[in-house]
């Protein structure tokens, strides 16, 4: 979908960003009392402030992520190097920002496009999101039976997949009325997952000689979160992006009709249900550069800061998938997000290739 939530922070703030200096736990091959682990967490003084090494580290890829050298797959990339190595100084920060941050993006994105062409977009969409969507709730249910999975685990990693990533997933959750642990299973399978998409996709589409539309499409089937849609999509080219973005956050809207109906098969009652507004904030701003001339100069300002700020956002979320996250998943569910992935790509992909 559209609304990306880090692994460990499945539920939206609004708390703005505020990079105060709070330590996260280093991997663990540094957390020893080793000269470079001292080294990386020894304040020193500057400006009247003090900084550590990691700090500064942190800060610089930050910088870097803010420049045009900066695409979402190297910011992504950054993150991770960072997340595996001395680790994220500003975990909890970070996670607050990205929610926000994306949501942001999203909008800003939407002045970018002619509502015209996403209509045309969402109609080709449609089909592919319906058999896609229930398709993808029906192998979980079955292969997560096979796998010796509890129900809440399955049926998160599946919605993430059908749907929208993190965002599904964080929005079903409180229906299911789903633990702590199963709610960080489901978004750390769904998170990494998202991560090697946003590498993979490109190559393959390239090599397959995809047309644009082809692309777009694809991505916003296959890829579970809205900020790896994009960030694929903006990567293959500008009309890619824009069907991508507009079939995914079509797609997302169905987190409403699976949160009623999850509400109803795990017989939950007095349940609250996410809808994701955002979504009609992309819409407005879609109708404004398309039917309002006076705002459409805003569109090249609009367009361009919010590419940066979801550069920024995947710099984030790589930051946030430390090897301990990884790990913590287990075996069994990244088989179920592997497979489920794997069909919805491969099926997708061959349909697309075919009819499109």
């Amino acid at each position: 979908m559209a609304l990306l939530v880090h692994p460990a922070a499945p539920q939206a703030s609004s708390t703005p960003l505020v990079l105060a200096p709070t330590e996260a736990a280093a991997p663990a091959e540094f957390n020893e009392t080793t000269g470079f682990f001292r080294h990386l967490h020894t304040p020193r003084v500057a400006f009247g402030h003090g900084y550590t090494l990691k700090q500064v580290v942190f800060g610089l890829f930050l910088v870097f992520c803010l420049t045009p050298w900066a695409s979402p797959p190297v910011a992504l990339a950054l993150g991770l190097v960072l997340a595996q190595t001395i680790g994220n100084p500003f975990g909890a920060q970070t996670k607050k920002a990205t929610h926000s941050l994306l949501q942001f993006s999203v909008i800003g994105l939407g002045f970018g496009m002619n509502a015209h062409a996403a209509v045309q977009a969402g109609r080709e969409g449609i089909l592919f999101t319906v058999v896609s969507i229930f398709g993808t709730l029906v192998l979980g249910y079955f292969a997560g039976k096979w796998l010796g999975l509890g129900r809440h685990v399955v049926h998160l990693i599946s919605c993430g997949t059908a749907i929208c990533g993190g965002s599904a997933i964080a929005a079903i959750g409180p229906v299911l009325r789903a633990k702590d642990e199963e709610m960080s299973v489901a978004l750390g399978t769904v998170f990494v997952l998202n991560a090697i998409a946003l590498f993979a996709f490109p190559p393959i589409g390239h090599a397959l000689h995809m047309s644009q539309n082809q692309f777009g499409l694809w991505c916003a089937i296959a890829i579970h979160d809205t900020s790896s849609v994009v960030g694929a999509a903006a990567a293959y080219g500008s009309q890619a992006l824009e069907v991508a973005t507009t079939v995914k956050l079509a797609r997302a809207l169905w987190i409403i009709p699976v949160a009623i109906g999850t509400a109803m098969l795990f017989k939950q009652k007095g349940v609250k249900i996410k809808i994701p507004y955002f979504i009609f904030g992309f819409i407005g701003a879609m109708l404004l550069n398309t039917f309002v001339p006076v705002a459409q100069p805003l569109a090249p300002l609009m367009t361009h800061l919010a590419k940066i700020g979801l550069t920024v956002t995947l710099f984030f979320i790589g930051a946030g998938l430390s090897a301990k996250v990884v790990g913590s998943v287990g075996l069994k569910p990244y088989v179920l997000g592997v497979l489920l992935w794997v069909v919805i790509s491969t099926a997708s992909l061959y349909v697309i290739l075919h009819a499109v």
